[in-house]
């Protein structure tokens, strides 16, 4: 870093003034008089600067100097801030906020410290990226007991530069015990396991879910001075989740240190008998679980055809029940409304886990970190975040496995109300339908009514707390009764059953659930400079069209309240706001000229992406590229956000002109 000589001339007579305070000069004299004296003591004769500096560090007067001598950068404030050009590789979007830590002395920490990586040998071949050059990068986010974190980005190499420190509380959980510091045996009950999530973006902002690992910490315990080193091999996910990608060196540090440690063999036999009593309730729930299906076998022999998922493996491989999938899960204060989940939900990328080769789709469960550091997945994943997070509104809600029109396996979120209306809820879009039952022992209809939403077969339902397949004569939807108490239609498992293997904490093999993270993202910043692009790219496109292009900031001011109308629409399914919207577009729109204006919905915000997509549309591309006389053109971006940084972003084009007849 190289400063400006006006500003190096400062800072040299900032520190002169410093050191001429604390008389810096009569220490060092009186220092080199003592150091003097004791090395011609032991028969020394020639001081070099080495012995003088380590005799002032020996007295602490260096210590002394650096602690007095701060310097306080002022942040400047939003308005003034503009996004620079990248200086390196890489620019972060999202910059974690550093902030001291205040360490509570009655409470234990663990200091995790990530000391970079090694042998990620599919990034072997990558060229070192130039400066300024945009390239793909690695970050890791970790999440134990209710905290969670996430490193810096760093770019993608053999050998990336992951360097991190993360301050983990270890709390106890007893009635009362909260505020007392947990000691060693305490901790050794403690099973939680460090989850560590990798995620690659590359150069669009595309995510891309390397590694999902969980650590066991606990060997920290045994350690004389409190610290112990790993190495961390990290394997791959889905059909690669026996394959290594990469080593992370991992550092764990207790805070205060323990009085007293435990032995190597007290902590290896403590997690084989979690795992051996895990193994145990896996194995008997196992058995149930083929008892049940025999038993539902035997109901009808065509029950052997329906969608009944008792059990779906995660990205690692490992094969759960379906209801530990789901948890009541409250959002505290990120969100309000049981729509505004479902809407945040819908916010979220849809991706089928990807295939190598032909043989079709392969289902791939995410753990809910995975899921929500990705911030895309499949439709079950939705599916399972949004019937956790509608539970934990107080509402009976459940996740419906069936299909969809051509036969197509789908996930879905119902709920039942207190007086037996269901509703289903796509958790993919956010739209709701009421179900409304057709009784196949009515008259035939002329026209039957057709039903409102897309789904047409169900062959189970489930939540954290009950499983139910659907033994009903037919499995279409919309002859289905969703009478749970009726045996005659469901066919439920066993509730101590399920809580044996589903609970939380019931198994080590069941990852515990996160909390939701608020967003990072300032919304009138991202509004604002999306806003600049886009009308830079607008300019472009009509200069290559040979078109002039004058900006109308006014009529740009007032596309706001329609783009607020469509997200409150779409978040809370009402709509307002049309008529005042209307009336001031009429104002602003003169005697015999003509408006026209076109919103559109993305939820990313690559600016050159969602332009592209636009000018697909014949009615933006007319408004684009409009020509005639007195031609004023108008764009409005407005980026909402949501908890996990997730964004809908409502982009409008207008324009207006003299019409010529």
């Amino acid at each position: 870093m190289s400063l400006p000589p006006e500003k190096a001339s400062e800072l040299k007579q900032i520190i002169h003034n410093h050191l001429t305070k604390i008389d810096i000069h009569g220490k060092i004299r009186d220092v080199l008089a003592e150091t003097v004296r004791e090395e011609l003591g032991s028969g020394h004769h020639n001081l070099s600067e080495e012995d003088l500096i380590r005799g002032l560090q020996r007295r602490g007067i260096v210590d002394d100097v650096m602690k007095d001598l701060s310097f306080v950068q002022e942040l400047p404030s939003r308005e003034a801030i503009s996004t620079p050009k990248p200086s390196t590789h890489f620019v972060d979007k999202e910059p974690a906020q550093l902030k001291k830590t205040n360490i509570d002395p009655t409470r234990r920490y663990l200091y995790l410290q990530v000391l970079g990586g090694k042998a990620f040998l599919e990034h072997l071949q990558e060229p070192e990226p130039l400066p300024g050059q945009v390239c793909s990068t690695f970050t890791l986010y970790l999440h134990f007991r209710n905290q969670r974190f996430r490193s810096k980005p760093v770019p993608c190499a053999c050998e990336p530069d992951l360097q991190e420190g993360f301050l983990l509380e270890v709390h106890r959980e007893g009635p009362g015990d909260g505020s007392k510091m947990a000691d060693a045996t305490t901790m050794l009950s403690v099973s939680d396991p460090v989850h560590m999530v990798l995620i690659k973006t590359d150069t669009s902002s595309e995510t891309l879910l390397v590694s999902s690992y969980f650590l066991d910490w606990r060997s920290v315990l045994s350690s004389p001075n409190g610290r112990t080193t790993l190495a961390v091999e990290l394997l791959g996910v889905g059909s690669e989740s026996k394959v290594p990608v990469g080593v992370l060196n991992i550092k764990l540090e207790l805070y205060p240190q323990l009085t007293e440690t435990l032995t190597p063999d007290i902590i290896s036999t403590q997690q084989a008998l979690e795992r051996q009593k895990s193994a145990e309730k896996e194995r008997l729930f196992l058995v149930y679980a083929k008892q049940w299906w025999r038993e539902f076998l035997q109901i009808r022999p065509s029950h052997n055809t329906k969608l009944v998922k008792i059990f779906a493996q995660d990205e690692n491989g490992t094969n759960r029940p379906v209801c530990s999938y789901v948890r009541a899960l409250r959002a505290g204060r990120l969100l309000d409304t049981p729509r505004q989940a479902a809407r945040f939900v819908s916010l979220l990328g849809h991706e089928r886990a990807p295939v190598i080769g032909g043989g079709g789709r392969q289902e791939q469960w995410c753990t809910l970190l995975a899921f929500l550091c990705r911030s895309k997945g499949d439709c079950e994943d939705h599916a399972t975040l949004l019937c956790s997070l509608l539970l934990g509104f107080g509402l009976e809600a459940y996740v419906c496995i069936g299909t969809k029109a051509k036969g197509v396996p789908h996930a879905w979120v119902m709920t039942c109300g207190t007086e037996g209306a269901v509703t289903f809820w796509e958790s993919l879009t956010g739209h709701r339908y009421v179900h409304q039952p057709v009784n196949p022992d009515d008259p035939p209809l002329a026209r039957p009514p057709k039903p409102s939403h897309p789904y047409k077969t169900v062959g189970c339902v489930f939540n954290h707390k009950a499983f139910l397949a659907n033994c009903q004569g037919s499995d279409a939807v919309e002859l289905c009764v969703f009478d749970f108490r009726n045996e005659s239609r469901w066919k439920a498992m066993s509730e101590d059953a399920l809580r044996s293997v589903c609970a939380p904490g019931a198994t080590t093999s069941l990852p515990p659930a996160p909390p939701l993270c608020a967003p990072v993202i300032d919304a009138a910043s991202a509004s604002n400079e999306m806003e600049l692009q886009i009308r830079y790219l607008v300019s472009e496109h009509r200069k290559d069209l040979g078109l002039t292009t004058v900006w109308d900031d006014h009529l740009s001011y007032l596309l706001s309240p329609a783009l607020a109308a469509y997200e409150l629409e779409r978040a809370a399914g009402v709509s307002c706001g049309n008529e005042e919207f209307q009336d001031a577009v009429r104002r602003a729109v003169p005697d015999g000229h003509t408006f026209k204006g076109f919103p559109i919905h993305f939820i990313h915000r690559n600016t050159r992406r969602a332009f592209a997509t636009c000018l697909r549309s014949p009615f933006c591309d007319e408004i684009v590229c409009c020509r005639g006389d007195h031609v004023r053109i108008a764009v409005r971006v407005r980026v909402f956000t949501y908890p996990e940084s997730a964004c809908a972003v409502w982009i409008m084009f207008a324009c207006k002109y003299r019409s010529v007849l």
